[in-house]
């Protein structure tokens, strides 16, 4: 049976061929506007998708008060279906500390298999749940859900947690440097006002007008391969799996993508020949006409949205600028803008919110100097040139030029087809992953790198269960320091006491037994945590960061020395 009446779901809906009615919120006036006054925050947030909103959400669940500014009164964006779609274990853990992962869960779909085609044939197939890499977590490896529905979610919990305030329909349209600070004036439905800040992050996307306020370089790549979108609902129902096919033969030997969504919707992306119409490729016949030679005549389908569009790559030369005494910080697509494989753009947004944020509040709440900020550049500039650069090579495997890029790919294809280790080399999209940190100066210099501590479980003291997310919580931004008792000389023992009651770091003890002194106890006995952590048989400690980074890790005859250095980095001080 088709689907034709509009269906209504968590406050949204959709109909055949009209996309998404996103729900509008009410344009938010400040007294600015009436007084003439210029306000001054300590921190501005400048748009209201996906990594604005989950930054503001963080710094709120810290208890950090800020502004959010968004020129638009909905989420999403008006008349678009879903844009991002794939969030990965790291996002989800991410949003499980923001206390939005069991929204996310109830309405998004699970996969963990993946299959990839050439013509008729699979050449690579993989199984998430089968890689004990994804297994630590209390998160799966992927959900798939249409990214304003989070964005639905993240704009309820800052409504539940009172710190953060959105001002819908609020326009950034001009700044100047006054009184040494970056001054901005903003339009409302009202008129406008002004406003100031110590910290401004820059959330406003692709096109970010700050890129020319501030005079940002950076390294754009115009890709010159373009594709079809097509949101769609059936009357049959594919496999919950992720499809790729580097040549379809429904699609003239050029690629199709095939994920499920939320609602029982179905994101197909259809590459288009090079000299192609996007307008004529994207008319619904045209579309309909490809989804029957895909799933067969007898199918039938409802377009829920459509749509062309191409990409480019880009990132900024710094994630920081100065204006005057205001620093701004770029983050999401105004920082770096990746080609849509491999789930890397709105994925590494969210990390880039997760990062700073803890940065931001302990600077906001006196808990370290302001060059701890610094860090962010060196993280994130790091995971975003990574990025850039895996997405870039999976573009070219997928719309190669002649002469070796394509000897190289129809060789890869072949062999891929007969033999194991040439699968590996089909590249479809490298999933992402979180980032490690192999530059980062707030990690002990005996970590060749940092890496994200996996959301693992335990066991607390009384026997209930427990993950690493509710120590983060717990700690409430400082850093978390886990000590396995066995392990630990008593000496470094009583001194974490001391450092713990002073209020530099929460500490919790990884013992079956209790002890005086820590207000945490958990029992980890099959290792996860340690494991999680990196660790051996002789780890004795870790320190981990907010964002659930590692900051260092001891063995049995590390002291307090190594401790209070690793504390320090994590203070703005250097070790």
């Amino acid at each position: 049976m088709a689907l034709t009446e509009t269906t209504y779901t968590n406050g949204y809906e959709f109909s055949q061929g009209a996309g998404y009615t996103l729900p509008e919120y009410e344009a938010v006036i400040p007294d600015a506007v009436r007084t003439g006054h210029t306000e001054h925050h300590r921190i501005l947030i400048v748009g209201g998708g996906l990594t604005g909103l989950t930054l503001a959400c963080s710094l709120a669940q810290l208890g950090v008060d800020c502004v959010l500014l968004d020129e638009d009164n909905t989420v999403g964006v008006k008349g678009a279906s879903s844009r991002g779609i794939c969030y990965t274990q790291k996002s989800l853990e991410i949003f499980d500390k923001l206390g939005i992962y069991e929204r996310i869960k109830s309405k998004g779909i699970q996969w963990s298999v993946g299959r990839t085609f050439a013509g008729e044939d699979e050449v690579y197939n993989f199984d998430l749940k089968a890689q004990g890499n994804f297994n630590l977590s209390e998160q799966p490896a992927f959900i798939n859900i249409q990214q304003f529905y989070n964005e639905g979610f993240l704009v309820e919990r800052i409504g539940e947690l009172g710190a953060a305030q959105i001002r819908w329909n609020n326009r950034v349209t001009s700044f100047e440097i006054k009184n040494s600070l970056a001054t901005f004036l903003i339009a409302t439905p009202a008129g406008k006002y002004s406003a100031s800040a110590d910290f401004v992050i820059d959330a406003t996307g692709s096109r970010s007008p700050f890129h020319d306020w501030l005079k940002i370089k950076k390294t754009t790549k115009k890709g010159d391969d373009r594709w079809c979108i097509a949101d769609v609902r059936f009357n049959t129902h594919p496999p919950k799996e992720r499809h790729t096919w580097i040549e379809a033969p429904f699609n003239d030997n050029r690629a199709v993508w095939q994920h499920l969504m939320a609602d029982d919707v179905w994101r197909i992306d259809y590459q288009m020949a090079p000299d192609a119409d996007p307008a004529y490729v994207s008319r619904e016949d045209v579309v309909k006409e490809r989804l029957a030679k895909q799933f067969g005549k007898e199918t039938q389908v409802d377009i829920v949205w459509v749509g062309p569009y191409a990409y480019r790559s880009e990132c900024v030369d710094r994630m920081s600028a100065s204006a005057g005494r205001t620093e701004v910080f770029f983050i999401g697509d105004s920082a770096k803008v990746v080609s849509p494989f491999g789930a890397r753009g709105g994925n590494t947004g969210i990390a880039d919110a997760d990062n700073l944020a803890w940065k931001l509040a302990a600077v906001a709440q006196g808990r370290a100097k302001p060059s701890l900020l610094e860090s962010y550049h060196a993280e994130r500039h790091e995971a975003a040139v990574t990025n850039v650069q895996v997405t870039n090579r999976t573009a070219r495997f997928l719309r190669p030029q002649d002469g070796i890029e394509r000897v190289f790919r129809n060789a890869t294809i072949e062999l891929a087809k007969k033999h194991t280790f040439a699968r590996s080399l089909v590249n479809t999209g490298r999933m992402a992953v979180a980032n490690p940190y192999s530059r980062s100066p707030i990690t002990a210099p005996d970590l060749a790198q940092s890496h994200s501590v996996q959301n693992v479980g335990f066991n607390w003291a009384d026997g209930t269960a427990g993950q690493l997310n509710q120590l983060l919580q717990w700690a409430n931004g400082l850093p978390l320091l886990l000590l396995w008792a066995d392990r630990t000389p008593s000496a470094l023992l009583q001194a974490v006491q001391q450092l713990s009651r002073a209020g530099h770091w929460r500490a919790v003890l990884v013992s079956p037994k209790a002890q005086d002194g820590f207000k945490e106890l958990i029992v980890d006995t099959p290792g996860k945590l340690l494991q999680a952590c990196g660790g051996d048989g002789q780890t004795s400690w870790a320190l981990v960061r907010p964002d659930s980074y590692l900051s260092a890790r001891g063995a049995r005859h590390s002291g307090k020395a190594a401790l209070s250095a690793a504390l320090a980095s994590l203070q703005g001080a250097k070790a």
